[in-house]
């Protein structure tokens, strides 16, 4: 077995065939409502340009999802896998909480590993999980920072302010492995009412942000235990995100809000642990939906698309 529990298993087809066949499997899975199409790399015979990704994730027309997450062999001693996240709108994301730990039980349940405790590396770097049940998972998400290259003109603290919407707003940055833009608001009342398709836009793409920024939006409900909602660079307002939920969590915890965190969200709850240094752990579960095989037909299409 390879280093982190790794089983050398073989291949149904070999590398060659996969890359001439029209059969695309994949498994559909959600984290709170938050979903995603995985497929391993050798499956795909064309590369994931960002018109396929759209085309994919298209409602209707595609397989409908949040995004695409991509495993292979991470082709680096001591790690189970390499995973690499798409958003809808054809980006490429360096981290997703809920997106890893579909993959992550993916892995565990296709046998790729035997391990509850391995690791697994992303464009955010490495993230080290605990599988607690055949259903959740415990993510060492590393050390959240406040003042990253994503907010290049930013104070140390991560603390700001911007005009969106025709009202000025005040937020946390939060670096989580992707940029977080945490906004605190008076009570759930005001966060019900937020017209997030009309501020996040103004929020993800402003001057401050040169690589776009993820925001949560969140009330206080009592100690240790907030409320949130998400509009995700590259996908909009989603039914939760794990680094969302972090960075929200982070920005509670700053203003002297109690660890761990109980993030509620349209989906369901998140727990985050953020530790003195800021270091986070994000726990939740994750289950699939359906496996499937894209039609030749939509392979096809999916050739001619560039």
């Amino acid at each position: 077995m390879a280093p982190g529990g790794r089983r050398h298993r073989p291949r149904r087809l070999s590398r060659g065939r996969l890359i001439h066949s029209r059969r695309v499997e994949f498994e559909k899975w959600h984290a709170l409502g938050n979903d995603y199409v995985i497929v391993e790399e050798p499956a795909l015979p064309f590369e994931l340009t960002p018109a396929r990704i759209r085309a994919i994730c298209a409602g209707h027309t595609g397989v409908f999802a949040d995004g695409i997450l991509v495993l292979s062999e991470a082709g680096e001693p001591g790690y189970v896998a390499r995973l690499r996240i798409f958003n809808p709108d054809g980006s490429e994301a360096e981290l997703s909480g809920n997106g890893a730990r579909e993959a992550i039980l993916y892995l565990r349940r296709n046998r790729w590993t035997d391990s509850d405790t391995f690791s697994i590396i992303t464009a955010a770097g490495e993230i080290r999980p605990t599988i607690t049940s055949p259903s959740s998972v415990a993510v060492g998400m590393g050390r959240a920072r406040l003042s990253s290259a994503d907010y290049p003109s930013g104070a140390a603290d991560g603390a700001g302010e911007l005009v969106a919407a025709g009202r000025s707003w005040r937020f946390q940055h939060v670096q989580v492995g992707n940029p977080q833009c945490a906004v605190a608001v008076s009570d759930e009342a005001e966060l019900a009412g937020l017209e997030l398709p009309a501020i996040g836009p103004q929020f993800e793409r402003n001057e401050l942000f040169p690589n776009r920024t993820n925001v949560s939006w969140f009330a206080v409900l009592g100690p240790g235990r907030i409320r949130a909602r998400i509009f995700e660079r590259g996908a909009g307002e989603t039914m939760s995100s794990g680094t969302g939920a972090t960075g929200a969590a982070v920005a509670y915890v700053l203003q002297g809000g109690d660890s761990p965190v109980t993030v509620e969200l349209d989906g369901g709850e998140l727990m985050v642990e953020v530790g003195e240094d800021l270091h986070v752990n994000l726990s939740g579960w994750a289950v699939p939906v359906f496996r499937g095989t894209l039609a030749e037909e939509f392979v096809k299409e999916l050739h001619e698309t560039q």
